[in-house]
């Protein structure tokens, strides 16, 4: 029987690829970069077989979709930020077997899911690619990407992927990690002053909100963050409308959930937005 080894709430900002480069910003996200370190350690150190990434840069119109490619190899670089990130080589080997599983259980479950797994033209968004690079993911463990930005679903639908993903993972001979990589609240700064926000939130009442949520992750108040979770992902402008959250609490149980997230990085704002990474026990 598989399990799930390890699930994470993780940030994917790309000003922590300019952290590694010589300027005025080196270093400015080692706590960030510290924090995947370690996860990533976690991860070898619980002999995971395979990543699952809930990507809320991967934007999806109909159904739900998994890029399940028996190989991820290629250079990315991004149209949203590509002063950031830019010809960033990767080469992943991926999960076919676990991504079809998957999509079947949800299927099944009424999400209807559609597994990719003979287009080696899909290739990976960022929002996979940033943490498996700072966690140090290479071809021993495999990945299996979601698509976590929904134009037009419920977060209950989200709900049942992230129940799938059990699902699928236990009936496998697997240990799998399972990454909901977003950042918590997503008001980017306006343009003619987003320079001016690299450290700063663009909104107090969002900031405030977001300090209210990981305090309830810590304390183990799921009941309460899950009562409020559609207004906030609405008022706060979660990153993919949050939809690689309730994949992830669905996964670890929705409202019968009580464990405590450990923070392994404190909040901090990135061009207005809130970001951390927190592991949840699983077990």
């Amino acid at each position: 029987m598989g399990k799930i080894g390890l699930a994470a709430k993780v940030t994917h900002v790309p000003s922590m690829l300019i952290s590694e480069q010589e300027g005025p910003h080196k270093g400015c996200r080692k706590p960030a970069i510290e924090g995947l370190k370690r996860i990533g350690d976690d991860i070898r150190e619980l002999g995971v077989d395979t990543i699952v990434v809930a990507d809320t840069h991967w934007l999806v119109n109909a159904g739900y979709h998994i890029n399940a490619n028996a190989d991820f190899s290629g250079v990315f670089t991004s149209t949203e930020f590509p002063h950031f990130i830019h010809d960033l080589e990767y080469s992943f080997a991926g999960d076919p077997e676990l991504g079809h599983a998957i999509a079947d259980a949800a299927t099944e479950s009424g999400t209807f899911t559609r597994c990719h797994s003979n287009l080696p033209s899909l290739g990976l968004q960022y929002g996979t690619l940033v943490p498996l690079r700072f966690m140090g993911i290479d071809r021993h463990i495999k990945i299996v990407s979601i698509a976590a930005w929904m134009y037009d679903a419920e977060l209950a639908e989200s709900k049942i992927m992230g129940e799938a993903v059990r699902k699928a993972v236990e009936a496998s001979d697997k240990t799998v990690a399972f990454l909901a990589s977003g950042s918590l609240s997503h008001r980017i700064a306006p343009n003619q002053v987003v320079d001016q926000y690299l450290f700063k939130n663009s909104s107090l009442a969002n900031e405030k909100t977001d300090h209210l949520v990981l305090d309830m992750w810590r304390r183990g108040k799921t009941q309460e963050f899950l009562k409020m979770l559609p207004q906030y992902a609405r008022d706060c402008s979660g990153e993919g409308g949050m939809h690689d959250t309730a994949m992830l609490f669905g996964l670890l149980g929705w409202d019968s959930y009580d464990g405590k997230g450990d923070v392994v990085t404190d909040y901090f704002p990135s061009s207005g937005t809130g970001q951390c990474n927190v592991v949840f026990p699983t077990h």
